[in-house]
């Protein structure tokens, strides 16, 4: 039975392997465009989903931020309840979606174009209503999930925080962010630690 558990293990694990590598040989020249706006952004970079979706944004707010992108993660649903204040003009609202046709998603577009910041579609489906309504678009591979029924957000999330992990490291190269820097906004912590024996 617990050679049953190995396979199982190795199979999942495979899968989202599989994935990445996909997302590897398909990063091209799409996503420039996206990380010069972000790089010139004048105000926050504000990631918005639900579900699954919305729990890879948030922690790419918390990545972002800690790394010389100042972020944050606005709930999809909680947005059209007053949160959608938060946004301005300036900023750049990354909405996720797997599918790109999530409804609690796409409802705040309208409300989005008012404000007037520019948003992008973080998707798999580059077909989708998210895709055509964004102003820009960042698109990973649409593969197999790693469950047996191919159902549960597993290698579409992992896909999506590996991207949004890569551009928030891809910008903090970019603005010569410093250790010194990762100290100010991190000084608790083994990493908090660790940095302030090495900046003695």
């Amino acid at each position: 039975m617990r050679k049953q558990y190995k396979e199982l293990l190795k199979n999942a694990i495979k899968s989202e392997l599989k994935g990445v590598q996909e997302l590897l040989a398909k990063t091209e020249n799409q996503y420039d465009q996206v990380i010069d706006l972000i790089y010139n952004c004048q105000g926050k970079v504000v990631f918005m989903g639900v579900g699954k979706s919305g729990h890879i944004g948030r922690k790419l707010a918390a990545t972002f931020s800690s790394t010389g992108t100042p972020s944050f993660f606005v709930h999809a649903t909680e947005a059209c309840h007053g949160d959608l204040g938060m946004i301005e003009k300036k900023d750049v609202v990354v909405l996720l979606s797997n599918s790109g046709n999530t409804a609690e998603v796409i409802q705040n577009l309208e409300s989005l174009k008012k404000i007037g910041c520019k948003t992008v579609a973080f998707t798999s489906n580059p077909d989708s209503k998210l895709a055509q309504m964004c102003d820009y678009k960042l698109i990973y591979p649409k593969t197999d999930e790693a469950d047996h029924l191919n159902l549960a957000p597993t290698v579409s999330s992992t896909l999506a925080l590996v991207l949004g992990d890569a551009i928030a490291c891809a910008l903090s190269k970019l603005k010569n962010f410093a250790k010194e820097d990762f100290f100010t906004f991190h000084p608790n912590g083994a990493l908090g630690q660790k940095l302030k024996e090495e900046l003695k």
